[in-house]
């Protein structure tokens, strides 16, 4: 009869069987989230797809509660913009989920969520308690994310610090799964130390973008990581 859209039966579908689902100013302000703009698109399917897989090789109930370091080899894989719709699809199958941008170089996870970056993880580090360090998602009562806050002069050293590695163990104890967003092994050796940190590691490279050499010299230098590796990701979009 068309008195009802498309969106309005996704919407109200969305209620009833208790699957986030974002309306559209949210769509309009985070249009990279695509998990939760489209949960029903071939990109929301796929990331259901690794969510799968992770459960098994990750976030299982069997042996050591682990976070995911998700890394990529240089800027612009797409590692940001997999880990937000990563921590989305975990968060819509009922997990509590944190989302920890690690990012001390470029942060942009308070940029995919719209979310404040005046305090983050980066004060934490640094030895400053604040209660707003973790904020909730909008519409989405088990998805959590930690922003980086100011960006520091010296990251290497904040995440070398033991602080770091109490603060991992605490995070895993209190969440179900939490989803570590790093800088580019590019920048640096940030990436290994926070994958050490926090248990598991997962590769993302991009289809016709990532060099083979550096993919493989990342997955050598994690192959002698404490970190359990999950995983090498093909980014096609």
């Amino acid at each position: 009869m068309g008195l009802a859209s498309q969106d309005d039966v996704i919407e109200a579908l969305s209620q009833q069987f208790g699957y986030p689902y974002a309306d559209e100013s949210r769509r309009t302000t985070s249009p990279e989230l695509v998990t939760l703009n489209q949960p029903f698109s071939s990109q929301a399917e796929a990331f259901r797809a690794i969510r799968a897989q992770l459960m098994m090789r990750v976030f299982n109930e069997e042996g050591q509660k682990r976070a995911l370091a998700v890394i990529s080899p240089a800027p612009g894989d797409g590692k940001s913009f997999f880990c937000a719709n990563l921590a989305v699809t975990l968060a819509q199958a009922g997990g509590r989920t944190l989302l920890v941008d690690a990012d001390l170089r470029g942060p942009r996870q308070h940029e995919v969520f719209n979310l404040d970056n005046r305090v983050g993880l980066s004060g934490l580090l640094a030895g400053r308690v604040d209660s707003h360090v973790v904020q909730q998602v909008a519409g989405m009562s088990d998805l959590f994310v930690m922003p980086v806050g100011v960006t520091p002069p010296n990251p290497l050293e904040l995440l070398d610090r033991p602080a770091f590695t109490m603060l991992m163990r605490g995070l895993v104890l209190t969440f179900d799964h939490v989803v570590v967003d790093t800088p580019a092994a590019l920048y640096g050796s940030d990436a290994q130390v926070i994958a050490a940190r926090c248990g598991s590691a997962l590769i993302v490279a991009r289809k016709h973008e990532s060099r083979v050499g550096a993919l493989q010299q990342l997955v050598a230098a994690l192959s002698n990581s404490p970190a359990k590796m999950a995983g090498v990701i093909m980014n096609e979009f």
